[in-house]
């Protein structure tokens, strides 16, 4: 139970660096914190409360669109894939700032230890193809319909790359000898690059 209770702090602790470094921007608010269990209600219910924040602050429907592929992408994938404490919790969480330009979302989930350096391989992978190649990826794995355990063919970190058109940037946090509190940060800019 202490270790566990040693492993939910560092997780926290992460989130609340996280918090408090996007927080310290002076020209961008958090519009959303969230940490701990994410049920499927939860998904919904973040994902709509800020579509309408975006909407009331005046954001094109076409970002609104994009952020919203990106929360629910994000957000499924903490929920379905996300490991779980000792004692069955799954500890996460989602922090998204908005700015001027840009609004930067960053996910942290669990993650066992035996599977973070794939996982992290397929993101850097990602990063290093361009949209075309991302998209093309993106159709290739749609129509093989090979599935994960879990479900998944590995469609929502590149929809995740695709929708915000920049780099997803991961962190890495050993929490316990079996499991890694992975941190994932993406920017999606509130005007269409051009």
């Amino acid at each position: 139970m202490l270790e566990n209770n040693t492993l939910v702090e560092k997780c926290n602790a992460k989130y609340q660096k996280i918090f408090g470094d996007y927080n310290i921007q002076a020209d961008g608010r958090i519009i959303v914190s969230h940490f701990g269990e994410l049920s499927q209600d939860l998904v919904n219910s973040l994902s709509t409360k800020i579509e309408e924040l975006m909407l009331d602050s005046g954001d094109k429907k076409g970002v609104v669109k994009r952020m919203f592929s990106i929360l629910v992408e994000g957000l499924q994938n903490i929920r379905i894939h996300g490991e779980r404490d000792p004692d069955g919790n799954q500890v996460s969480f989602l922090l998204v700032l908005q700015n001027d330009d840009n609004y930067k979302v960053s996910f942290g989930n669990l993650v066992k230890a035996e599977n973070v350096e794939n996982l992290v391989a397929r993101i850097d992978d990602l990063n290093n193809l361009s949209p075309e190649e991302t998209k093309a990826r993106y159709m290739e794995t749609l129509s093989n319909g090979i599935l994960s355990k879990k479900g998944g063919a590995g469609l929502g970190f590149m929809t995740i790359s695709l929708k915000s058109q920049n780099p997803i940037v991961c962190e890495k946090d050993h929490v316990s000898d079996d499991l890694v509190f992975l941190t994932q940060h993406i920017e999606l800019e509130r005007v269409k690059k051009v």
